[in-house]
Parts: C-alpha cells; sequence; structure tokens
C-alpha cells in the first residue's frame, strides 16, 4: 500500500513539473479582481464625463468636432490609466506568486503566453484606431471585447486552461455588443470589469486557496 502511495506521489510530482515546464501558473487570480475593479472605475468615470459636461441622453455622431475629440481623447486616457493599473498590478501580483510556486515570471512559457496575449491585442488595437479614424465609434466597444476574447482564448494554452472560458465570454458579449448601438459602455463595464471580478474570484477560491 506504502508503494502505491508513493508511486501516485511521483507520478503527481511528475505531471507538475510538467505542467510548470508548459504552462505559465504564476498568474494569480486577484489580477483579475484588481483589472475589474479599475475597470469598473474607469467606466464610472466616463460616464460622469459624459453625463456632466454633454447630458446623459447625448448622441455621439451629434456632437461637434471639437466636443468629439474632447469626449475621445478623455475615453482614450481615461482605457490608458485602466490598462496601466491593471497591468501594474498583475506584474506585481504574479511576481508575488511565481515567489510561491518556484516558477520564473519571464520564463521562456511567460514569454510565450505574452506574445499570443499580444498579437490578437495589437490587432484590435488598430482596428479600433481605425475605426475612430473612419467615424464608427459604435463599433469600437465590440471590438475591444471580440478582439480581447481572442487574445485570451489564443493565450490560454499556455497558461490556466479555464481562461478560454473567459475569452468565450468576451467574444460573446462583444457580438451581442454589436447589435445594441448607444450601449457600449455598458458592455464594456459587464465585459472587464464583472466578467474580471467573477473570473478572478473563481480562480483565486478555487486554484490558490
Amino acid at each position: 500500500m506504502m508503494e502505491n502511495d508513493k508511486a501516485i506521489e511521483a507520478l503527481t510530482d511528475i505531471r507538475s513539473m510538467m505542467e510548470r515546464s508548459s504552462k505559465f501558473i504564476s498568474l494569480s487570480g486577484l489580477t483579475g479582481v484588481f483589472a475589474g475593479i479599475f475597470a469598473l472605475a474607469g467606466a464610472a468615470a466616463a460616464y460622469f464625463y459624459s453625463a456632466n459636461s454633454l447630458g446623459p441622453d447625448f448622441i455621439f455622431d451629434q456632437l461637434q468636432t471639437g466636443q468629439k475629440i474632447d469626449v475621445l481623447t478623455f475615453y482614450c486616457v481615461d482605457a490608458l490609466l485602466v490598462l496601466m493599473l491593471s497591468v501594474g498590478f498583475g506584474i506585481w501580483l504574479s511576481a508575488r506568486k511565481s515567489r510561491k510556486t518556484g516558477q520564473s515570471v519571464l520564463d521562456k512559457t511567460a514569454v510565450r503566453m505574452l506574445v499570443n496575449l499580444a498579437i490578437p491585442l495589437l490587432t484590435g488595437g488598430i482596428f479600433c484606431i481605425a475605426l475612430i479614424w473612419h467615424g464608427i465609434n459604435g463599433l469600437i466597444a465590440p471590438s475591444m471585447l471580440i478582439f480581447y476574447g481572442l487574445s485570451l482564448i489564443n493565450a490560454s494554452k499556455y497558461t490556466i486552461g479555464d481562461t478560454r472560458y473567459l475569452g468565450y465570454a468576451e467574444v460573446i458579449l462583444g457580438l451581442t455588443c454589436c447589435f445594441f448601438f448607444g450601449y457600449g459602455l455598458l458592455f464594456w463595464a459587464v465585459g472587464f470589469g464583472f466578467f474580471h471580478i467573477a473570473y478572478g474570484l473563481f480562480m483565486y477560491y478555487t486554484l490558490e486557496k
């Protein structure tokens, strides 16, 4: 019986070593929670800015050119701050977890994950810039959700497999948003805010606790 237990323990250790070598497991579930909180704060800031400056029922396409530039500038700065805070906390939390798991934060697997994450994100970013350039603003929010979801699906093979389910949810939400012009900020808040928090808590309590 003891020999069987030792064999099972040895197989568990081997499986753990193989997983560490092929998947980036230092990503903390709290990263998703903080990213979701920052996204909700950014969405709230965008909403109150628009409501106070232009009124709660403003229509972007009916604004003057100067007003459009002001709104887009605020939204871009707002989104950039959300991104910087999310990435910063993600790096800090991942570094803290990596010390516990014994995995380097920037090993080959982490680099592969980042590359697979970045390709759809950069593509989506350029696509959104093109949408702004041509004045197709109603598709910016759904495009961000769709490309972000695709990036998660693409990167999931190099990190925790359940990440792809968050990606599927983001893609579905983004496609739904395509049919509801005028509600992009709400869909954006749900996808980047509530979905991140829910997934982060799930990952933290099921895989880290």
